[in-house]
């Protein structure tokens, strides 16, 4: 398995400090139902993680507004001490509000007890990366992101954060960062049927910046499904598997990070890696995105 994970290739970013395979694994779903309390299965939970980096993913996206808490420490107890080469990316600039609602967080204190959050539960001295997370829970939202990110250009200087990021942010947004910090990735809401940030790919691909898409099958209406599903049946792969290796296709700085709480499902993510969709299923799902835009 760990070989199928390298076939999609690796990426470089962060002045080439960072290596990580193209293939990562997003820990949100290892909370509770709608990302809140402890998971279903606690002891699965534990297998994916296990699983997941015994087939080579070193780089698994998190944050501790995911339970609250729950998931870091999960991950703090599946790994921790953690194995060498392992780049764990965690987000910051929102909190849980007793009513399972997402509130954001974004004032300097905030921001810096979201970080020591992070710390603690994960059981480190520094974050590898630290996104600062914008918008709302798909789309961006336009204004200014100086003091949030200033704040955590701040932490950064004191070692408590290697790397900076950015999530559900423009390229406004982006630029502006950019003159406080260098931003060594950025992660929005993108998948063959949203592909508002079409340019925005192309544009990180020319400077080295990796993106990672989110919800890589949020979005979809019926006949895009039926599409998709055709897709899939032409190739003998799962829906999901065609949507993730259309991702790998779609730009060489796209790192994904599926996530599950299910050990099989994993496997099937991870089996993406070695997919190669011919061109008349990429013709077949850009006509996704062609008839989602009207």
């Amino acid at each position: 398995m760990t070989k199928e994970i390298h076939s999609a290739g690796t990426f470089s970013f962060a002045g080439n400090s960072l290596t990580v395979n193209r293939m990562g694994y997003g820990a949100m779903q290892l909370a509770g139902p709608y990302v809140w309390g402890p998971p279903r299965d606690p002891e699965e939970a534990v297998r994916v993680l296990h699983t997941a980096i015994g087939a080579g993913v070193n780089h698994i996206d998190t944050s501790d507004f995911y339970g609250p808490h729950v998931t870091n420490r999960i991950i703090r107890q599946a790994l921790h001490p953690y194995p060498e080469g392992l780049v764990i990316v965690t987000k910051v600039g929102a909190r849980r509000g007793d009513d399972k609602s997402w509130i954001p967080a974004r004032s300097p204190r905030e921001l810096t007890d979201g970080v020591h959050d992070n710390l603690r539960n994960l059981g480190l001295e520094s974050l590898d990366v630290v996104n600062l997370r914008v918008g709302g829970m798909l789309t961006p939202e336009e204004g200014s992101i100086e003091e949030p990110f200033t704040a955590l250009a701040e932490l950064k200087e004191r070692g408590l954060i290697r790397h900076l990021g950015l999530s559900n942010v423009t390229p406004a947004q982006l630029s502006e960062a950019r003159k406080i910090a260098d931003v060594v990735c950025v992660q929005n809401f993108y998948n063959v049927a949203n592909r508002n940030d079409d340019e925005f790919i192309a544009d990180l691909a020319s400077q080295g910046i990796p993106y990672v898409p989110f919800f890589p099958l949020g979005g979809f209406t019926p006949l895009q499904s039926s599409t998709l599903d055709a897709a899939a049946a032409a190739v003998g792969a799962t829906p999901m598997q065609v949507a993730l290796a259309w991702l790998l296709q779609r730009s060489p700085n796209m790192l994904l990070i599926p996530g599950t709480s299910s050990v099989k499902h994993l496997r099937e993510n991870l089996d993406a890696a070695t997919l190669r969709l011919p061109p008349e299923t990429i013709a077949a799902l850009d006509s996704v995105a062609e008839s989602a835009q009207g």
